[in-house]
């Protein structure tokens, strides 16, 4: 046991020194995922009760995001992208101290949050991105993000359960407002620490300074279609567990667990997978995800309760990083291909593909609010997720597309001579 941990502590060692940094950086800054992902939306449900609100305040996050990404791109040229990532991270914190300062959550303080919330993300992820696209290649990709989604998953065995049942005793006590704001401290002092860390790496901004087209390769449109199904569910990933169980279970602790339990087999899971597949497994991969979150959907829906909202959690702590771990690196291929064939700067498809995740994700939110303000909130609980999961099935057809099309687009640009090299070779030749 010991030997293979430190085979694999070898092979990382032996990546990149940009692959490492950016690997720890994401690492720490892991650490308060959790809580920005899950807490902030069960302090919005447990405030005002109310679901819609909380769907609200993701909406805004969404809107923010893509206004972000473009800020970005003006700014890359002006700016170093460590500031711009670094900035990204500590907004986060930032958001949640206005949300902690409102005195009454009303929909004007809850967009301001979510919107500033949303330029965390957008300048988080937009910089992530390219960083992750410049610094791997198509075979460590794979790799790359097994060991970022075991971290991720390992972080969320230990920091739901602590924040949560620690939010729990203050709220026993009475002081559940108080539990918020110290843990909206620790998270700004945790975007500190990784922001320094981002700061080690010897990252370069973009070369090419134009990132926004109108027009690009059939090719590309095929992703978007694919951006567009996966931002679908990309709303209900985030806030449908602080929801759910705020709704059927109705505590900070229950919360924790339930994120906690299955964490530690996820995280083994996806660490083995992504240090043993190829490209070539990336449709399997996927298809597991898709096939999981619709189960998850389904069980949630069927049953309703405290045991449908643990089981949902469970299959989800699977679904989310199988998906993950195969469409990044799908995705990354696109840019690969479509930077050399069309001679543009990899954040413009950054940029664009952001366009796609914002359609997919408003349609979803917005068929919840349909759903809530016509039928009833239970409904839109118990249905929507349902129907946006067996909706994003589609897209192992549509990743299967372009992954057939990759491996074209792959042989057409490939060297002339390359398929004419001789079956038989000196055998004394060095």
């Amino acid at each position: 046991m010991l030997s293979k941990l430190k085979a694999e502590l070898s092979h990382f060692g032996k990546q990149s020194y940009n692959f490492r940094v950016l690997t720890l950086t994401n690492l720490i800054y892991s650490i308060v995922l959790p809580v920005i992902d899950i807490f902030v939306a069960a302090y919005v449900m447990r405030s005002s009760n109310d679901p819609t609100k909380v769907v609200i305040y993701q909406l805004t996050i969404y809107t923010g995001i893509p206004i972000t990404f473009f800020l970005n791109g003006f700014l890359l040229s002006r700016v170093s992208i460590k500031t711009l990532y670094a900035l990204g991270m500590m907004l986060s914190g930032v958001s949640m101290m206005v949300m902690m300062s409102l005195t009454t959550l009303d929909n004007t303080g809850i967009g301001i949050a979510g919107l500033i919330m949303g330029m965390s993300f957008g300048f988080y992820w937009a910089n992530r991105d390219f960083l992750a696209l410049a610094i791997t290649n198509d075979s460590n990709r794979n790799y790359y993000y097994g060991l970022e989604t075991f971290f991720y998953t390992i972080i969320a065995v230990v920091v739901p359960v602590l924040i949560g049942w620690f939010i729990e005793l203050y709220a026993g006590n009475g002081n559940v407002h108080m539990a918020y704001k110290i843990v909206t401290g620790a998270v700004f002092v945790v975007t500190i620490f990784a922001s320094l860390m981002c700061f080690r790496g010897n990252f370069n901004n973009p070369t090419h300074k134009k990132f926004v087209y109108f027009k690009f390769d059939p090719y590309w449109y095929k992703l978007l279609r694919l951006a567009s199904l996966k931002g679908l569910v990309q709303g209900f990933l985030v806030t449908a567990p602080a929801m759910l169980i705020m709704r059927l279970v109705g505590k900070e602790g229950a919360l924790g667990t339930a994120q906690s339990v299955g964490a530690v087999i996820a995280a083994v899971a996806m660490y083995i997978i992504g240090r043993n597949t190829s490209p070539k497994h990336r449709l399997y991969v996927f298809g597991a995800g898709l096939g999981l979150f619709a189960l998850a959907a389904v069980i949630n829906g069927v049953l309703f309760s405290s045991l449908g909202v643990i089981l949902f959690m469970l299959f989800l702590l699977l679904a989310k990083p199988l998906l993950d771990l195969a469409y990044f690196p799908i995705q990354f291929s696109v840019i690969d291909i479509l930077t050399k064939k069309e001679k543009r700067s990899e954040f413009a498809y950054i940029l664009n593909h952001e366009a796609g995740l914002y359609v997919g994700r408003l349609a979803g939110a917005g068929m919840f609010l349909l759903i809530a303000y016509w039928v009833s909130v239970e409904a839109a609980l118990r249905y929507a997720i349902i129907i946006v999961a067996i909706v994003q099935l589609a897209s192992y057809w549509v990743a299967k597309d372009i992954v057939r099309q990759g491996k074209i687009e792959n042989i057409d640009d490939a060297p002339p001579l390359s398929t004419e090299e001789p079956t038989i070779t000196n055998p004394l030749a060095n």
